[in-house]
């Protein structure tokens, strides 16, 4: 009996986890990457919301002040360590799920860009005994990469959860790099 729950309880939980990722398409058509081989992929981050504050901003400002009153320098090392992230982390991750799902490259000079608009992220947190993923909604926009003013399709993907298998992921970077992955794999599939 307590086997059947176990297994219940584990396909509820990937079920909801499914879910919590779908693409949907807000303008324009979700085949408008099918015929193509290649794609450019750029990302930004403006006016994004974390975890419970309204902006970045805020969210680096009181985090830095937290970790430096445990310790002195600790939160400046935090803050440059949290702006890198996107570039050194968020990124590949998702570039290289896409691309591995896909089968697309990823080159500068394709026929559409594919801007990654990050909305919000909820870094999570893992104390050890505590724990919860990071999850991110981003917007994504299809524009011919000669006039990025042409929007061609916008998509949303929302809940995207990010930790790591057996919950060794203290690092909230690694959380976040794992939502991105996920987002990138999800995505791919999708414009398969």
């Amino acid at each position: 009996m307590k086997k059947i729950f176990c297994l219940s309880f584990i396909a509820v939980l990937f079920g909801l986890q499914l879910q919590a990722q779908k693409v949907k398409t807000i303008t324009g058509s979700d085949d408008i990457l099918k015929a193509e081989s290649s794609i450019t992929i750029e990302f930004t981050y403006d006016n994004i919301s974390v975890g419970k504050y309204k902006n970045e901003e805020e969210y680096i400002a009181a985090k830095t002040e937290e970790y430096n009153k445990k310790e002195a320098g600790k939160g400046d090392t935090w803050a440059a360590s949290w702006k890198r992230d996107k570039e050194a982390r968020f990124e590949p991750k998702f570039l290289e799920l896409f691309k591995l799902t896909s089968g697309m490259s990823i080159i500068t000079d394709a026929k559409y860009t594919m801007i990654v608009k990050t909305i919000s992220i909820e870094p999570g947190w893992n104390v050890g005994i505590s724990r919860k993923n990071a999850e991110i909604d981003l917007e994504i926009w299809i524009v011919e990469t000669a006039n990025k003013s042409n929007k061609l399709a916008a998509f949303t993907i929302s809940n995207v959860p990010g930790g790591t298998a057996f919950g060794y992921d203290f690092d909230t970077g690694l959380r976040i790099s794992e939502a991105y992955a996920k987002a990138g794999k999800s995505l791919a599939k999708f414009f398969k």
